[in-house]
């Protein structure tokens, strides 16, 4: 059989390249091999990572794809590549409205732009479109392609052929898929396609492959290192019925002209590998690397579990930007579990740019990485306490604006105000402050008692009422705003005495029966009434803040009745 011809069984007798017009019609596809010099290679320094954050429209970005789109963005700019955004749109009935303006507002909010992409101007722009659904006359020209070389075919089964052939499969207890015997139109006619086809049958496009799932090869992860996997037997669909292409053909051709040098992805993509290297192969194309990353895990009682949509808020990046998390330092937290050495390089770098590490994606962790919310809380109270009280208020303004209750938007506009009390809680010694602060909800609820429409105390005190009442009584009688805090501290040793408790500590310890509690001990009734917490950064300093007429106020609401 000379090559290239298809020989019919009745008097159809067509080759391959017209048999490929017949199934794919389209007049208007140029040759493929001129997509080589439309898209040429970039031209980058050598070591230079290409590197793409893919997500499909279908709904909102959560933490695994932060810490898969910062892992493309390091490894392309630590090597002084490119990082750009497409949007993977062949399954138009799941788009969500909103959702690519969610993943690159979502990306800019905690600091990673792209370099070139969907819905960006940039002047390295000559890849695109970067939307799937606008390059579909590319697959379909490389489609045709593979019918013209003997390596793709129509399908006319239907779901109810499929649902048989998964049925028997089952049965005999064999690999589920469409290959080999089960692969019904692999070897049709001509003749039959064509009967199908002017008979008005839908169909799809498959490989027709060329692998047998017994071979097993070794791949080289950039994560993992070297893993084994068996080739690709399964003639998997490259165009659907109505003409667009499936994930996994649409992603190598647009890898492929696109430059993409590295692909990072979540390791639950490592069972597609086999079928991702023939089409590579088929395609004619070097494939990208592959780095697979490790799933995102937490503990739950002694064990680690995947990181749920399900049961874990935090999965979602809303859930970081409702409470409040400072950007950054959601950042260095994923950085630090991105890369182990970058926690060292970190605590001896603190004020450097995050940057500036020398990010490595070999270095990631090749087993399941363990999510945890209090060392991101520990990173956000350090960053925040780095940060001038004036860049803090910016910050949790903003906050408030977009996430705050109408209360917490009101307070927000007395920036005096919440300044002061920034400055309390964070101390005015920027050498050695204070580390309260975490979130902007948590700042928000930390300092409720500052304002009468959320001061809503429950007073407990833990002495007789005759006491507690003298102590505030003969306190708020002493009480000038104008005292700096040894004189306030005088007053408070005065009413101490007259209620009962040692004004000196030294009297306390040296008899602690003779009393019915410490200095500190009355200072904590004062406290209580005036926070409703035994606990509170300076006590003078919250008067002050609260000026002369609510400190009282709250002092005689603070009487046991």
């Amino acid at each position: 059989m000379p090559e290239g011809i298809l020989y019919g069984t009745g008097d159809i007798i067509m080759d391959l390249k017209e048999l490929a017009k017949k199934i794919i019609p389209d007049t208007d596809l140029i040759d493929p091999d001129k997509y080589e010099d439309q898209y040429p290679e970039r031209g980058l320094p050598k070591g230079a990572e290409v590197t793409r954050l893919a997500p499909s429209p279908t709904g909102f970005i959560h933490l695994g794809n932060l810490y898969s789109a910062l892992a493309d963005e390091r490894a392309a700019h630590v090597s002084g590549g490119i990082f750009y955004l497409r949007i993977e749109d062949t399954d138009a009935k799941r788009k969500v409205d909103g959702a690519v303006e969610s993943v690159i507002n979502s990306l800019r909010y905690f600091g990673l732009k792209f370099d070139e992409g969907a819905e960006t101007q940039s002047r390295t722009n000559f890849y695109g479109p970067y939307y799937q659904r606008k390059r579909v006359k590319i697959y379909r020209a490389f489609a045709k392609k593979l019918i013209e070389e003997g390596r793709a075919y129509p399908c006319f089964c239907t779901e109810e052929d499929l649902g048989e052939i998964r049925a028997l499969q089952t049965e005999r207890k064999e690999t589920p898929g469409y290959y080999g015997e089960y692969a019904r139109c692999r070897n049709l006619t001509p003749e039959e396609i064509c009967a199908n086809i002017d008979a008005g049958k839908p169909y799809v496009i498959r490989l027709k492959s060329m692998g047998d799932s017994n071979v097993k090869h070794t791949f080289k992860d950039v994560i993992k290192g070297e893993i084994t996997v068996p080739e690709n037997s399964q003639d998997i669909v490259i165009l659907k019925s109505d003409g667009i292409p499936t994930y996994h053909f649409a992603h190598a051709i647009d890898d492929h002209f696109m430059r993409t040098t590295l692909v990072i992805r979540g390791e639950e993509w490592l069972s597609s590998l086999p079928i991702h290297l023939e089409l590579f192969s088929v395609l004619g194309f070097k494939p990208p690397r592959y780095a697979h990353t490790s799933s995102l895990m937490k503990m739950d009682g002694e064990s680690k579990r995947k990181l749920s949509k399900r049961k874990d808020p935090e999965l979602s990046l809303e859930y970081y930007r409702s409470e409040g998390y400072l950007p950054v330092a959601v950042m260095k937290y994923l950085m630090t579990i991105l890369n182990s050495g970058f926690e060292e390089w970190y605590r001896k770098n603190p004020d450097a740019d995050w940057r500036d590490y020398n990010f490595k994606v070999e270095k990631m962790g090749k087993s399941g990485i363990l999510f945890d919310l209090d060392k991101l809380k520990d990173i956000s109270r350090d960053e925040i306490s780095r940060m001038d009280p004036e860049d803090v208020y910016g910050f949790l303004a903003e906050w408030a604006r977009d996430y705050g209750t109408e209360a917490d938007k009101a307070h927000f506009k007395d920036k005096d105000c919440m300044l002061q009390i920034l400055n309390l809680i964070m101390g005015t010694s920027s050498k050695k402050r204070r580390k309260d602060i975490e979130t902007g909800l948590q700042f928000t609820q930390l300092t409720s008692y500052f304002f009468d429409d959320t001061y809503n105390p429950e007073l407990h005190y833990a002495f007789p009422d005759e006491a507690v009442n003298t102590m505030i009584q003969t306190f708020a009688g002493l009480y000038d705003i104008n005292d700096d805090n040894s004189a306030w501290f005088a007053k408070v040793k005065v009413a101490a005495k007259a209620a009962g408790f040692a004004a000196e500590a030294s009297e306390y310890k040296a008899s602690p029966e003779s009393f019915i509690g410490s200095v500190s001990d009355a200072a904590g009734v004062l406290r209580t009434a005036i926070t409703g917490s035994p606990n509170s950064p300076d006590l003078c300093t919250i008067m002050k803040i609260l000026g002369t007429e609510r400190s009282l106020k709250r002092l005689a609401a603070g009487l046991r009745k």
